[in-house]
């Protein structure tokens, strides 16, 4: 009697089953597809070629040489080739992202909180100058938009990953929206609006770094992510130009302290947006338990988030030189103020332009591709100062190294994917808030430098130092690449 799990060929019903058929040797017996054939030990059989040989487990079947060996996930003998792999997929376009309903909330709060530090800027520029006479001090108020970002980022850069995202974006907002309260009253003094306008400066590089960590959280790490930063540097670079131009015709209409309260509330609704649009997500956890300046150096230690990093800030630190110098040079080509805001305007929207055409046209493994290319040749367009060009082909090159700021798209990809996500909001922290202060930087040593130096010679110089300093970073970041997985976790001295 058979074994209950021994199978045994099937007869027509009503009929018996037949007996194992036994064969001489030397004679063949024909068998039935499928059904077992018992062989003597030590025996061989013939096998046609291609047909399936079953193994019982730890048995071993001797294999003539000669006789290709398949591996695992190679198709059978006679079964179709696997389909070649095809193009990589399109990017799903800047219309996917606004199908992700968290994040329209995040971009339209953006856009009130831009523009409440767009227009608290120029209106306090206005209220410093009225209440002082001092150009100085007047200046003052815009570098310290820049500075305190040194400070914000790196002493407070571990509350990012400490306390829930949005707790800290809505109070952030709040903060800001009381900072330019206080600046509405009247017996404010100077040295006090110039405090509270470092207080909304300190707190602006966790703000951001926030939320640029919250989008990983509601967009994912992949290309929905990198297009969602894209959407808002468009805005941020979009604000430059239709911000200050809106706090002009706000200033002509209410007086500074009233253009301050409708900053204070662009803040409130912002905070409004978030709290009520985003999703509560849990801390973090701060992986390395560490604040300040310890916190600070735990991220920069690891030697690929490192290189990423300067990548992004190398960049800037250079392309805000034609920008700082856009009067100077105006004055030594002897142009209108009409043509001083072409040159204003130029590098901006060259931004916009290659961000869009990048973001819409490119694939992920495109944009990745990019990176290095577009980063490196950014400031080349710089070199047409040499010939002191006119206001037409300054604002070509202008045009032409702000469209290379593309690189940013691929760049942003590949450092949230180096960063572990226990300090991801430690690590943009910190990376927004260097791309703030080397600006600053920047735009001081450009001012230095045409003290001694023609303004045009000043900026072709610029285009050389910075494809110089661009090469190094680049072949950094390229030492990083190729390695392990794993290797994005461990430190770097």
């Amino acid at each position: 009697m058979p074994k209950p799990d021994t199978p045994t060929p099937s007869a027509p019903p009503g009929e018996p089953t037949p007996a194992p058929a036994l064969a001489s040797a030397g004679e063949t017996v024909p068998v039935p597809a499928g059904a077992p054939v018992p062989v003597p030990a030590g025996e061989a059989v013939p096998v046609p070629a291609g047909a399936p040989v079953s193994v019982p487990a730890g048995k071993t079947v001797p294999v003539p040489a000669g006789t290709p060996a398949s591996a695992p996930g190679d198709p059978a003998p006679g079964a179709d080739p696997p389909p070649a792999p095809g193009p990589p997929p399109p990017s799903p376009g800047y219309r996917a992202v606004f199908r992700v309903r968290e994040f329209r909330f995040v971009f339209v709060a953006h856009l009130f909180s831009l523009l409440g530090v767009v227009v608290s800027e120029l209106a306090l520029t206005v209220l410093v100058y009225d209440l002082t006479r001092s150009p100085l001090l007047s200046s003052l108020t815009f570098a310290l938009g820049f500075l305190p970002y040194l400070v914000g980022g790196t002493l407070l850069a571990g509350l990012t990953d400490r306390f829930p995202p949005r707790r800290i974006l809505v109070v952030c907002d709040l903060v800001c929206a009381a900072c330019v309260v206080l600046m509405t009253v009247p017996a404010t003094p100077v040295a006090a609006l110039l405090a509270l306008r470092c207080a909304i400066a300190v707190v602006s590089p966790v703000f951001n770094g926030t939320r640029m960590a919250t989008l990983a959280d509601v967009l994912g790490e992949g290309d929905l992510f990198v297009l969602g930063r894209s959407l808002l540097r468009i805005v941020s670079q979009s604000a430059l130009l239709a911000g200050f131009a809106a706090g002009g015709v706000l200033l002509t209409v209410v007086p500074p302290r009233g253009a301050l309260v409708v900053t204070a509330a662009t803040f409130l609704v912002s905070a409004l947006l978030l709290r009520l649009g985003t999703v509560r997500r849990p801390a973090r956890g701060g992986g390395d338990g560490e604040g300040g300046l310890a916190g600070t150096w735990a991220v920069l230690r690891d030697r690929r988030v490192r290189a990423l990093m300067v990548m992004f800030w190398v960049p800037p630190f250079f392309a805000v030189v034609p920008e700082a110098l856009a009067a100077p040079y105006a004055d030594e080509i002897g142009v209108s103020t009409a043509a001083l805001g072409l040159l204003m305007c130029a590098l901006p929207v060259g931004t916009i332009t290659g961000e869009l055409l990048a973001g819409s046209f490119l694939s992920a493994a495109a944009r990745s591709r990019l990176v290095l290319p577009l980063a490196v040749t950014g400031v080349l367009p710089y070199l047409l100062y040499a010939v002191r060009p006119g206001v037409a082909l300054a604002a070509a090159a202008l045009f032409l190294a702000g469209a290379t700021g593309a690189y940013t798209l691929g760049l942003d990809a590949r450092f949230v994917a180096a960063v572990p996500e226990e300090r991801r909001g430690r690590a943009m922290t910190l990376m927004t808030a260097g791309m703030m202060t080397v600006q600053g930087v920047g735009m001081a040593g450009a001012g230095l430098a045409a003290e001694f130096v023609p303004v045009h010679a000043v900026v072709a110089g610029t285009g050389v130092v910075g494809t110089l300093c661009l090469l190094a970073a680049a072949a950094e970041l390229r030492a990083t690449e190729g390695r392990d997985g794993a290797d994005r976790h461990v430190p770097h001295g």
